[in-house]
């Protein structure tokens, strides 16, 4: 399968920090940017708000990100690469339907991280056609993921016949994006009924009933 986007692609980024103190100005930077995203979305997220939460100077940021924009497209990247780290393996054992729900939640787990960062890329990207264009690209790759997963989980024996893999791994793909937009007005308990609902819809649309 073709690896994910590489949302950096043409960005010229000031060079990676060295130092231990360099390191954790920066990690402090997007800490406080997943924060002020999260609160106020993209437009109205500000650099000094971002530096006064991150107990830097305006130019401080700006050493290590040369833009607000940029600042949003490593925060999307990393969202990327630890997606892309995640064994999506269909070992599930006997009990598929759980398995599916683990597998769901590992994922989710990870992408809740970035809450505040993709909140502030799905309203830039309503007014950016580059970013929109690179949404569009991420998607594709992450349907295909579940497409492959889906098929791996349909060598199990008491896997339905016949399925729509690519159908089904639209619509799923469909609702975990709009379960990310969602996410962050969810209580813990309300995030544990919409990973049982994608797991059961999934268990469902694979295999037959018990």
């Amino acid at each position: 399968m073709a690896g994910r986007p590489n949302l950096l692609a043409g960005e010229t980024l000031p060079p990676k920090p060295s130092q231990r103190r360099s390191i954790e100005k920066q990690l402090r930077i997007k800490a406080a940017s997943l924060a002020e995203f999260n609160k106020r979305g993209y437009a109205n997220a500000s650099i000094g708000e971002i530096a006064r939460q991150a107990d830097l100077a305006v130019g401080g940021v700006y050493i290590y990100f040369r833009s607000k924009r940029q600042l949003l497209l490593v925060l999307m990247d990393e969202l990327l690469e630890g997606l892309n780290r995640l064994s999506f393996s269909p070992n599930v054992g006997s009990d598929t339907k759980n398995g599916i729900r683990k597998l769901l939640w590992t994922a989710c787990s990870h992408d809740l991280r970035y809450l505040g960062a993709y909140r502030a890329w799905k309203e830039a990207a309503l007014s950016d056609p580059e970013l929109a264009r690179k949404q569009q690209a991420i998607q594709k790759w992450t349907t295909r993921r579940l497409a492959l997963l889906f098929s791996q989980l349909q060598q199990i024996p008491e896997a339905r016949p016949g399925v729509d893999i690519h159908g089904l791994a639209l619509v799923m793909d469909t609702f975990f994006w709009s379960f990310l937009s969602d996410a962050a007005k969810l209580s813990k308990a309300q995030l544990g009924q919409r990973i049982d609902a994608a797991a059961h819809l999934i268990h469902h649309g694979l295999f037959c009933d018990d």
